[in-house]
């Protein structure tokens, strides 16, 4: 041996001592099922061998060196268990791996060239020369380039010239194996290593399964164990150490491409491979790490794929290798596996997992190769080419379920890993829900929707149809060391100081394995496809826009049609800008090609149950859905509902709004009873939630459930809403009380949002109003809960007198301009322009307040017919009567010409329909003398012309509106008001001059129930003061918060009123007697 080694060659001489060394106890332990060498360290040639002490004892060194005199190799390691040194220090050759496949795929040997002609007379020498020729696919004679059946040979004619010199017989041994292995893996000119040994492992563990299944004699298995066992060492070698066959160390592992091959292939690594592999870590241990940087280069490679490229071999690599638990154990220990420091945007390249999660048709180019040029596709190749995209999709997703399922069953150390990389994936993306969001600072909406979708996926075997393991689900897990982060989150109904004190009282235990897939797929939801969901909406509002625009620009080009250059660069620029809209249309189709997937929803759905559940238990302390639920809820002393984050009740919100408005026939029966309930419960006890919006949602909920559809003329939820108890019971006052709340949001927007709310409310309320049991619960409330009735009536009235007012103005605007606009000379260009833009707005205006109004007007229809007594009552009366005559007036009046627009079915403006419903709201309270008076006393819009130009509307124009009987009422109302005008004026004139102190301050009238105000002690009627404070709670005269229970009845006061009516009166007899008398 050379006095000086080189680098490889120590790194050869300490791998190979490492590995013979090991190999003996291995197989002493295992014995002959699954692991290599016999059962001492002696070597399998003398096992083999008819007198196995006298051939080893005589059997000379081998020493053989190349052909340019090299010197001798150092010692083999493996010399302890029988194997020979190899003859020759390999040549080291500066070559670039082979890509070409070893060719045999043919896992029985080749037939030996020198086959005895007689079996029977066959030796073990012979046998076990012939067997490990075909195997190992080596020749010994001179070069042949392939065997009788064409498989290709590999001649080692250092071994073969090491034999002669020794005067041995030109056989393959076990004894001299491992150097002709060593010496074909060397010849890096016609061979890669690993192609060559993997081809050669599948065949041998194929002859060792052939023997032992013909329960061969113990020594042809010896030898063929012996062989696995060099086999699988040299394996080894090949992706640990290259340096061993003269081939330089790469970045990427040897081992990627045997990866990505089929493992039924020569290339793969089949089961028996990686068994025998794993089985190898505890006695070696660089074997683990080459693994898992196969598997980091296997990562690293798929993120630069899409889904339009070969990125299922990467993802079936994956899948194989998490079959193996000591293979997933190393594989989630790797430090790309949850790095700590890694970005939102970065989660999808540099996270082990994250290139698998990434591939989406939701990837940059493929939504415009799924949807090219999208303004020229039809309906039909669009709904195609989405339901091609969500099978791709579908497929991808079972596979990424079943390796996050297999590495959460392989070991607690890796499922713990597994749970910490989705809260990484969460907790990194909580920018996805911001107001405008930066797609270069989160992850995409592919690879968060994935996430969410395997999450959905593990949480199925929990939630059975009994909730059998709903209490499994911990709320105290919040606070302990939850994985998921939220104290930045807005709660329910806690602010940021009170929530931080609460969750700073840790709990005591141990969080279960549901928890925490539970509250992980609740925040996925919320960062992942409520976001997506969130960002949906927002395209297609900017993609509107965007069309717009460009339409407007467009208008331009006349301007440089004689500047050839200048009209280039606006065509260049209009292109581009339309190629943005065509990939903003591709990407919309794309996302709600992924969103409409049926089963995706449905599974959605069925976790969102879950929580709605999770929810009512915990905020009603009750066993529901076992127990029924009792409004109003008791108090929650712990408050741990309020403490949750918000989007615990908005993911479920968001989650059945976009399943009502677009696939409504995804909700089952089960799921909208509890649905129901929840909205009922947290709209009957608001003051749970903090947030109106969210509130605002549960109604919009409802509200698209009651929408028709084929077969369901009242929606999915109108049904249900028409018979189930807990809804007949509190639905229309959680309703009427969300209504009054409304009125105040905190919002800049509130003025606007409150009608659309309102308007979404009306509509509830039309669906179940066919039900008597709803009419008669809330007559009977009305009696029972005056004050709240009283707001609730106030803010009716306020909405139908603003929307009437700005749709009837609107009306009015449209007419003039039209006509101004009639005569073109009369206007400037710019003046032209600026009614023009009047128009609009104004065309605009009244298309959304005359839907208002229809509605509005509706309701007020509805609720004076069942609740007469609520609309009399003197803190509204006045307004309601004042609000009706001047509409009617507005309609009817001289002044009515100027609603006359074209085309007022573009406004959904029909004005006899609107003065019919008015008119039913006077019949409707026309046995109230109260109103009746009121009517009579609006001294600005009462005209009795109007009463009859209305009923000669209804007999000439619009007799299907009005039957004969109604108007005949309306006649016989008309005679009342006029007559109560004539008895009010008289009263006034028998009262004469009133003193000032008798007159309310407010609306000088004679005071009836006069009341201090506490405060600025200003006396005022009790119906003023109730009026006024039902829009605000302050004393009108010095600001100060005032209650109704605060003011103090002036009993003197009263009685001096009364006293001074009793005189008039009086006096008023008395002139009557004495008139009588005269006459008499």
């Amino acid at each position: 041996m050379a006095d000086s080694l080189s680098e490889a060659d120590k790194i050869r001489n300490k791998r190979l001592a490492k590995l013979g060394s090991q190999a003996a106890p291995r197989s002493a332990q295992n014995g002959e099922g699954d692991r290599d060498g016999g059962s001492t360290t002696q070597s399998p040639q003398a096992s083999t061998s008819p007198a196995p002490a006298q051939k080893e004892q005589s059997k000379p060194k081998i020493n053989i060196t190349n052909s340019t005199g090299r010197s001798q190799a150092p010692d083999n390691p493996f010399s302890q268990l029988g194997a020979r040194s190899p003859a020759v220090d390999t040549p080291r050759i500066d070559a670039t791996a082979s890509n070409a496949m070893d060719g045999l795929s043919d896992k029985q040997p080749a037939p030996d060239t020198k086959r005895s002609d007689s079996k029977a007379a066959e030796t073990l020498e012979e046998w076990e020369d012939k067997v490990l020729r075909g195997m190992f696919r080596i020749t010994l004679d001179s070069p042949t380039d392939s065997d009788g059946h064409g498989h290709r040979l590999h001649y080692v004619p250092s071994v073969r010239a090491e034999l002669e010199d020794q005067a041995q017989p030109i056989r393959l041994s076990t004894a001299i194996l491992d150097q002709a292995i060593l010496e074909v893996a060397s010849d890096l000119t016609k061979i890669v290593p690993l192609n060559y040994l993997l081809g050669c492992w599948k065949r041998v563990t194929g002859q060792l399964k052939y023997f032992r299944s013909h329960k061969a004699e113990e020594t042809k298995l010896d030898i063929l164990k012996e062989a696995k066992r060099l086999c699988m060492s040299y394996c080894i070698f090949a992706f640990t150490i290259p340096e061993m066959f003269g081939r330089e160390q790469t970045d990427t592992s040897p081992l990627l491409p045997h990866l990505l091959a089929d493992p039924e292939d020569d290339r793969g690594l089949d089961h028996d491979f990686l068994t025998e592999v794993v089985s190898r870590f505890p006695d070696d241990d660089t074997i683990e790490p080459a693994i898992v940087k196969a598997v980091e280069d296997l990562s690293q490679e798929l993120a630069n794929k899409t889904m339009n490229d070969d990125y299922r071999s990467h993802v079936s690599a994956l899948r194989h290798l998490v079959r193996y638990p000591p293979l997933v154990k190393a594989i989630a220990q790797s430090s790309i596996f949850v790095p700590p420091s890694t970005s939102a945007s970065d989660l999808e390249a540099t996270t082990l997992l994250g290139p698998f999660f990434a591939i989406s048709p939701l990837q940059a180019d493929i939504t415009s190769q799924y949807f090219s040029s999208p303004k020229t596709r039809d309906r039909a190749f669009i709904t195609n080419s989405q339901q091609a995209l969500r099978m791709s999709l579908t497929t991808h997703q079972h596979d990424l379920l079943d390796i996050v399922n297999h590495i959460l069953r392989s070991d607690k150390s890796a499922r713990d890993r597994m749970l910490d990389w989705f809260a990484l994936c969460v907790n990194k993306n909580h920018k996805r829900r911001a107001m405008q969001v930066d797609k270069k600072l989160v992850s995409s909406d592919g690879f968060m929707i994935n996430v969410t979708v395997c999450l959905d996926q593990l949480c199925e075997p929990f939630m059975d149809a009994t909730f059998s393991k709903i209490d499994r689900i911990d709320v105290e897990y919040l606070r302990r060391n939850p994985r998921i982060d939220f104290k930045d989150e807005t709660k329910l109904n806690m602010d940021q100081n009170a929530a931080e004190s609460f969750y700073n009282q840790p709990a005591e235990g141990t969080n279960n394995f549901i928890s925490e897939v539970f509250f992980l797929t609740l925040a996925a939801h919320h960062y992942g496809t409520e976001a997506t969901n969130q960002t949906l909406s927002q395209l297609e509002k900017d993609l509107k826009r965007m069309e717009k625009h460009i339409e407007e620009i467009e208008l331009d080009r006349h301007k440089w049609i004689n500047n050839p250059a200048q009209l280039k660069m606006f065509d260049n620029a209009v292109n581009k800008y339309k190629d943005q809209i065509d990939k903003g249309i591709s990407y919309k189709y794309a996302v709600q090609g992924v969103l409409l997937d049926e089963t995706m929803q449905a599974r959605s759905l069925q976790f969102m149950r879950y929580v709605i559940v999770w929810l009512l238990r915990l905020v009603s302390r009750t066993n529901f859905p076992k127990q029924p639920i009792k409004l109003p809820l008791p108090s929650d002393p712990s408050n741990f509902f309020g403490a949750l984050p918000e989007y615990f009740l908005e993911d479920v919100v968001g989650a059945y709004r976009f399943v009502m408005r677009n696939m409504p026939w995804t909700i089952s029966s089960t799921q909208s009873d509890e649905l129901i309930i929840m909205c009922i419960t947290f709209l009957r006890n608001s003051e749970k939630i903090k947030n109106p919006y969210l509130k605002a949602g549960l109604v919009t909920i409802m509200f698209a459930g009651t929408w028709p559809g084929p077969n369901r003329p009242k929606g999915v939820l109108g049904d249900l809403l028409m018979g189930l108890p807990i809804a007949t019971e509190h639905l229309l006052h959680a309703l009427m009380e969300f209504y009054i709340e409304v009125e105040n949001t905190g919002a800049h927007t509130q003025f606007y949002d409150k009608f659309n709310i309102r308007f979404e409310i009306f509509q509830i309320i039309k669906c179940i109003w066919d039900n008597q049991i709803y009419r008669e619960n809330l007559d009977r409330e009305s009696k029972a809960n005056v004050d709240f009735f009283v707001r609730f009536v106030n803010l009716l009235l306020n909405d139908v007198t603003f929307v009437l007012d700005e749709s009837l103005t609107a009306f009015q605007q449209i007419h003039n301009l039209s006509q101004e606009l009639q005569d073109p000379q009369r206007l400037e260009t710019a003046a032209r322009q600026e009614k023009e833009e009047a128009l609009s707005a104004a065309k605009g205006k009244a298309k959304s307040y005359m839907q208002l109004t229809n509605e509005t007007v509706a309701m007020l229809k509805l609720f004076t017919e069942a609740l007469a007594d609520a609309f009399t009552m003197p803190e509204v009366v006045q307004r309601l009567a004042d609000m009706l005559d001047y509409n009617v007036d507005a309609l009817v009046g001289p002044k009515s010409s100027e609603l006359k627009v074209e085309n007022p079915q573009e406004y959904d403006f029909q004005p006899k329909t609107l003065l019919s419903d008015i008119i039913d709201v006077y019949l409707n309270l026309r046995n109230k003398e109260n109103f009746i008076l009121a009517v009579a006393r609006d001294g600005r819009s009462y005209k009795p012309a109007n009463f009859q130009k209305a009923t000669a509307i209804f007999r000439t124009y619009a007799k299907d509106l009005k039957s004969p009987q109604e108007l005949q009422m309306w006649t016989a109302l008309g005679e009342k008001f006029k007559k109560a005008k004539e008895a009010d004026e008289q009263a006034e004139e028998d009262l004469g001059e009133i003193p000032d102190e008798f007159l309310d301050p407010l609306i000088y009238t004679l005071m009836t129930d006069p009341v201090i105000l506490p405060t600025s002690r200003t006396t005022i009627d009790r119906s003023t003061i109730r009026s006024h404070l039902l829009s605000d709670p302050n004393d009108p005269f010095n600001r100060s918060p005032l209650k109704i229970e605060d003011v103090i009845p002036n009993t003197e006061l009263k009685a001096q009123i009364d006293a001074f009516k009793a005189e008039k009166r009086g006096a008023k007899i008395a002139q009557a007697n004495i008139m009588d008398t005269s006459e008499g």
